[in-house]
């Protein structure tokens, strides 16, 4: 299980902090947390368990992990989340 990314992204005024990380066995999902304010204002899992048996599992995690992250924090910057 790897670590994860944690990634404050300011916006209209407003700061949101955004928290990815590798869940691990025995759950194989990713989960994106946003919160602002100190408050959690939604969290996306995305199981990976499609890719378990594709090569170097710890690589695709890694890159699953980063892509989720990645975009996540550009929909925060394109203000999807300020409805929450």
């Amino acid at each position: 299980m790897m670590t994860g990314f944690n990634t404050e992204i300011l916006h209209n005024d407003k700061t949101y902090h955004i928290q990815t990380q590798d869940k691990g066995p025995p759950y194989n999902y990713i989960e994106t947390i946003i919160y602002r304010s100190g408050r959690v204002l939604t969290t996306r899992r995305t199981s990976y368990n499609a890719y378990l048996s594709q090569g170097d599992k710890e690589a695709i995690i890694s890159r699953l992990v980063k892509e989720q992250h990645e975009q996540i924090c550009q929909q925060v910057k394109q203000g999807r989340f300020e409805h929450l």
